[in-house]
């Protein structure tokens, strides 16, 4: 699934259509494509994991899901969920949700969850999350209404930074280590756009998709469904300190990666 950083590189890409009339939109997609032709495109927005079309009047969502791809001005074999042509190009989009928006979007979308944008506030992230002290890290670190554009990428490389296991409460977090970990977030989010565009973000990972902790030379441990979000999560058991007791709170069993 493309995580924030993805989806504003996608964001960035499109850009060139921004002021530029549809003159057919057609796809699989379930919504009245009829309805875009002729619409001109007001702007290109990103939150979270979401691609934002605004239009003159309605907003496209488009959410790439686990499978979900793109081709600018080109097509792949496959019939597109929603195609989108303009005078000197086209978008095609396969494999996600297609919606449309028709309130404004400022009255949509929060910006100030979206750990990319620069509505973020560190200060109401934090406020939130000492609202749920029952959250685990890893879970937390995966929630769009606190961390919009964080995926298990994110998750997991962040949380191998700042020595939190994924199964610590948040509550149970020293006040330091909750700013780390909001801080860590929005600094690896930017880490991971510049590492992606440069096409080295996989030679910068430390933990996710790793078999060794770069620390301590040891074994990761990974497991394939963890917390409540059932996503995998790679981690050190020697160096990522576990805070609390998240027993009761549905987490699993870890297991060493040379046992997965």
């Amino acid at each position: 699934m493309p995580e924030g950083p993805s989806i504003v590189i996608l964001r960035e890409q499109v850009a060139a259509f921004t002021g530029q009339r549809i003159e057919r939109a057609e796809g699989s997609a379930k919504v009245d494509k009829a309805r875009l032709a002729g619409q001109v495109v007001r702007g290109f927005h990103s939150w979270g994991k979401h691609l934002l079309i605004e239009l003159e009047d309605v907003s496209v969502r488009i959410h790439l899901l686990l499978f979900g791809s793109y081709r600018i001005n080109e097509r792949k074999d496959s019939t597109p969920r929603l195609s989108l042509g303009f005078a000197d190009g086209e978008l095609n989009f396969y494999a996600c949700s297609v919606q449309f928006i028709e309130s404004p979007l400022e009255q949509t979308y929060d910006w100030s969850r979206d750990v990319m944008s620069d509505a973020w506030r560190p200060r109401t992230t934090l406020k939130r999350l000492r609202e749920r002290p029952r959250l685990l890290a890893g879970d937390a670190l995966l929630d769009q209404t606190l961390f919009a554009g964080s995926g298990n990428i994110i998750k997991n490389e962040v949380l191998y930074r700042i020595r939190v296991h994924p199964l610590s409460l948040i509550g149970e977090l020293p006040a330091a280590k909750l700013r780390e970990l909001v801080r860590e977030a929005r600094t690896y989010s930017f880490q991971f756009l510049d590492w992606k565009k440069a096409g080295v973000l996989k030679t910068n990972w430390l933990a996710h998709g790793k078999r060794t902790c770069v620390r301590c030379r040891i074994p990761l441990v990974k497991v394939k469904a963890l917390g409540r979000s059932r996503r995998r999560a790679f981690f050190c058991e020697r160096c990522q300190k576990r805070y609390g007791d998240s027993a009761q709170v549905g987490a699993d069993e870890p297991r060493a990666m040379d046992e997965a």
